[in-house]
């Protein structure tokens, strides 16, 4: 009777162990979240780029989870950074492009993790609204405890806001001072004992760009000035991760940390050509491959124990959902549709060997929605901290009232384990110029990323019957954007 009664509890015990790698592990990992901005999936030696050196990313590759066919939820950077922070598409919250915000609304991930019993930090660029304390999405509002942080993307000697005030210039090579402000956020929270969520997102290497004199000799051999300087800050940026990751091993939480690292889109497309992209085809901004697929390593190593190399397709989305299933918490919403995936299997042990559900990638025509009115007031949605470009950002999202059921518009994309449909009104495409010349999608086009990962043979016309099941798919995944968009989920 008492060893069915052991037999009875230890089975209960690991039923409810969301995870477990070895007897000394604690059941919860600290989490760091880390993107570059603007970082092409060739853009790191691990993958092919001739010229850039990437030491550290190229270890993690080598010693962790290397993901090739990891991709950002959209082609440009707010909507991806609202992906990884909600795991939903981001015009669910009407988040269509650069400069459009989040809504208060949502359900973050630092927000689930906080009643979790975690302490959340975020370090660099926000770009899903303005930072000021008065902002109701700003990061402490969206469920970090502590920030550092930027509406945009920012040079060397950056303007930061600590926690809501008025930004200060901060003097040094920007991706080392906010790397360094998440080891001292990492320092302070190892010392209480607890978990704690870090979200160190890196301004490089978005331009105009800004390298240190040493950094930028390394590459006196590359033409042209921009570029060097651009490949000095993803040299400075590797750096960084280095010197992180050195802090977390010093306080001894290395091997229990989960540290995901992705970009949030393409290479620019000025760029194409200059820079070794992975030779896809588009850039930043379109929906091809060469907008979508970035680099992506997760490092943990309590659990990937054996390097692995995993071509299963994955996206920014499935961040949320995976970090809750590996923590065993739960949305406080959890009807609310999620748009991402668990990747656990993936990543426990590699059982996952195929996406079970598709991604949607979608560019939004956003042309008639001014007319809606406003979702947050103009003075709350303006920004504060400054940027080469712009002195401060307005941050836009609209009132949607009517959610369309047909003839969504803009460009999308459906992507399983071996096809892509792209579907696109192409009076409202937005195509970079490559090469002189507009990389325009077709109306229809199926792609086979397999046999053809360049996107060079469209299949549609050969192949109706997947055209017609993956377009009904599509559909029916824009429909519940609509909802959501509409405010229904809220």
């Amino acid at each position: 009777m008492i060893l069915t009664r052991v037999r009875s509890l230890l089975a209960h015990l690991l039923a409810l162990t969301p995870f477990f790698a070895s007897a000394a592990s604690p059941a919860r990992p600290n989490i760091v979240l880390m993107m570059a901005d603007d970082l092409a999936w060739g853009e790191t030696g691990y993958n092919g780029h001739p010229q850039v050196k990437t030491p550290v990313l190229d270890e993690m590759a080598r010693s962790s989870l290397r993901l090739n066919r990891f991709y950002a939820a959209s082609p440009v950077c707010s909507p991806t950074r609202a992906s990884v922070l909600t795991g939903r598409h981001a015009n669910r919250s009407g988040a269509f492009s650069p400069n459009y915000s989040t809504r208060p609304e949502e359900i973050t991930i630092a927000q689930i993790l906080r009643q979790g019993g975690y302490r959340t930090g975020h370090f660099g660029k926000w770009h899903v609204g303005p930072v000021k304390s008065a902002s109701p999405v700003n990061p402490g509002r969206l469920g970090f405890d502590e920030y550092l942080s930027h509406d945009n993307f920012f040079e060397m000697n950056p303007p930061l806001s600590r926690n809501g005030a008025t930004p200060e210039i901060i003097r040094g090579e920007s991706s080392e001072l906010v790397a360094a402000e998440a080891a001292r956020f990492a320092r302070k929270v190892a010392a209480e004992g607890r978990p704690f969520l870090i979200v160190l997102w890196f301004g490089s290497p978005h331009g105009p760009y800004s390298g240190t004199p040493t950094d930028v000799a390394l590459y006196r051999d590359i033409a042209g000035e921009e570029l060097r300087h651009r490949f000095a800050e993803i040299t400075a940026m590797d750096r960084a991760i280095g010197g992180f990751r050195s802090v977390l091993r010093e306080l001894g939480v290395a091997e229990n940390t989960l540290l995901w690292f992705n970009s949030d889109n393409g290479l620019p497309a000025e760029h194409k050509g200059e820079s070794f992209d992975g030779g896809w085809r588009g850039s930043k901004g379109t929906v091809f491959e060469g907008g979508l697929r970035v680099p992506g390593i997760i490092e943990w190593p309590a659990v990937i124990r054996t390097p692995r190399v995993s071509s299963v397709p994955a996206v920014t989305s499935d961040i949320l959902p995976t970090l809750l299933d590996l923590t065993g918490l739960a949305s406080p919403k959890p009807g609310r549709p999620i748009d991402g995936i668990s990747l656990r299997p993936l990543i426990v042990n590699g059982a996952m060997q195929e996406r079970p559900s598709p991604i949607g990638f979608w560019q939004y025509d956003a042309s008639g929605e001014r007319t809606n009115g406003r979702w947050l007031d103009a003075e709350l949605a303006r920004g504060t901290t400054p940027t080469t470009r712009n002195p401060a950002i307005d941050f836009l999202n609209y009132k949607h009232p009517v959610p369309k059921t047909s003839r969504f518009g803009g460009v999308a994309a459906w992507t399983d384990n071996r096809y892509k449909l792209m579907l696109s009104d192409r009076a409202v495409a937005n195509p970079a110029k490559v090469g002189g010349k507009r990389d325009v999608p077709e109306a229809v086009a199926l792609y086979d990323l397999i046999d053809d990962p360049r996107e060079e043979r469209n299949l549609a016309a050969r192949h109706p019957e997947i055209v017609a099941r993956m377009t009904a798919e599509l559909h029916a995944w824009q429909r519940s954007v609509e909802r959501s968009l509409s405010g229904a989920d809220y």
